[in-house]
């Protein structure tokens, strides 16, 4: 790769038609490892506005699964099989996975964002960005780029508990 990145062209040729056998794949969650869901669960649902869409529990491996996104409440089915049913169908989702016990240890979890690199963030699209950031401030979200900060204006970059990057933008950003 040269210093230059790779142009457009080369992407288009990279890019291959989809199998038809993958044409009801869908992509489905996003998997972060929470140590406290009694600090997550209100981060995702009370600063980010999510919805609860299906809790799961499994004693005998001690952890718990939290599945998050934005749909309306209301529509959530009652019974819980065809609740379970239903969220699995959500389009983009986040599942919360709590290992039972870690709140109480001194580990953390790799975000992603120093060495070594990998996973760096999710995006979550607002109406205004610059509203959406006061309230952040006002509820003491920790923020790694403010909109105004660095080159690309208009951004944020937030932490959630675990210290998990999550973009704040507009569609008029890009």
């Amino acid at each position: 790769m040269s210093n230059e990145g790779i142009s457009p062209q080369e992407i288009e040729v990279l890019c291959q038609t989809p199998d038809p056998s993958t044409r009801d794949f869908m992509f489905q969650q996003t998997m972060y490892r929470i140590k406290d869901p009694r600090k997550s669960i209100p981060f995702y649902t009370g600063v980010l506005g999510m919805t609860l869409l299906k809790q799961l529990h499994f004693p005998e491996m001690k952890f718990s699964l939290f599945f998050m996104g934005y749909e309306n409440a209301g529509e959530i089915p009652s019974d819980e099989a065809t609740r379970t049913a239903w969220a699995m169908t959500r389009k983009a989702t986040l599942e919360l996975t709590y290992n039972w016990g870690t709140e109480s240890d001194d580990s953390s979890y790799h975000n992603g964002n120093s060495d070594p690199r990998g996973f760096g963030h999710i995006g979550i699209l607002v109406r205004n960005v610059d509203e959406a950031c006061a309230r952040f401030e006002q509820q003491g979200v920790k923020f790694i780029k403010r909109p105004n900060d660095g080159k690309m204006k208009g951004l944020a970059f937030i932490q959630d508990p675990d210290g998990y990057w999550i973009e704040i933008f507009t569609s008029s950003v890009v």
